[in-house]
């Protein structure tokens, strides 16, 4: 493959994956960009930082992405192109205009489904049944550039949120391979999107994993896969204390729709009868002092069902 330079903003695991994709083939990396890790966030994934410093990549660690300083590192590597893996800043102007032959993002979805933050995890909340990745041009709009390509990966009934990305971090990096020839060949597709109206979803904070316990089972069941560990998890209040459920499954029984959802035990298992008639099977939980023995709790539950709150 013909060497080009190019200039990556890179983070998590789709960082990782698609930086060692452009090593492997042969990219001239004079800058690698990343963001510093989080110290409150459960560190699940890989490091680009480690990733770039074994390959003696020079690395920037910037509070800030479009400052005048980082600015002038992208501009000083003379980049062909400017590729954006899960970078957390939107980037700027003056930053894509360095590129000479254009600035591109990878985004964790089938757009233009799913734009803005949390792609992965909204999908899933949304009860969708697939996803996947894009690699796009990046305009001064987030994620609203020509589709260069994508693809797609199933999203199963019980897939949790770090089970898709897991998926969508493979299909990144497919993406990447089979589109590097094209770009530096100038033979790349340029699809323009045509942006639809409410798809574009914002930032998802910890106290949105409260159950709406007026929901349907499939619903609650979609929340508590969307924000599972290593997120921050769907949560309740169980009799004056704090459970956060973290995994689950819609039981084959049901019940008859009533207005309020209760908790109930059966053959040893807990379970969560929905306004909707849908049960819910509760197959992990956690309260503050660690892990709850459900089979002991269904005990209590058979006798005496609970209202969550």
């Amino acid at each position: 493959m013909t060497s080009a330079r190019a200039v990556v903003f890179a983070y998590h695991d789709v960082g990782v994956r698609c930086l060692r994709t452009l090593i492997s083939a042969g990219m001239d990396i004079p800058l690698v960009v990343t963001v510093a890790d989080d110290p409150r966030e459960t560190q699940w994934f890989g490091s680009v930082a480690r990733t770039a410093a074994e390959y003696a990549l020079k690395v920037m660690v910037p509070e800030e992405a479009n400052t005048p300083a980082v600015e002038s590192a992208v501009a000083a590597a003379n980049p062909d192109f400017i590729f954006s893996f899960y970078y957390r800043s939107l980037l700027k102007g003056p930053i894509l205009r360095a590129a000479r032959r254009g600035a591109l993002n990878m985004h964790g979805s089938l757009l233009p489904k799913y734009r803005g933050r949390a792609p992965v995890n909204w999908a899933i909340l949304r009860g969708e049944s697939q996803t996947g990745a894009t690699l796009h041009y990046m305009v001064d709009r987030a994620d609203a550039g020509d589709i260069v390509d994508q693809l797609a990966v199933p999203i199963l009934g019980d897939d949790d949120a770090r089970e898709v990305f897991a998926k969508v971090t493979a299909a990144a990096e497919i993406v990447l391979a089979r589109s590097l020839p094209l770009l530096l060949a100038g033979t790349e597709a340029r699809l323009k999107q045509t942006l639809e109206p409410g798809q574009y979803f914002g930032r998802r904070r910890p106290e949105d994993g409260r159950i709406d316990w007026s929901r349907s089972a499939w619903e609650i069941h979609n929340l508590v896969r969307a924000v599972a560990p290593p997120f921050p998890g769907a949560f309740t209040q169980v009799e004056g204390e704090r459970w956060l459920i973290h995994r689950t499954r819609i039981a084959k029984r049901t019940i008859a729709p009533s207005e309020r959802a209760r908790l109930f035990g059966a053959e040893g298992k807990c379970y969560a009868a929905c306004p909707d008639g849908g049960v819910l099977e509760i197959l992990a939980a956690a309260k503050d002092s660690g892990p709850i023995d459900l089979a002991r709790v269904a005990e209590r539950l058979r006798k005496h069902p609970v209202v969550p709150g």
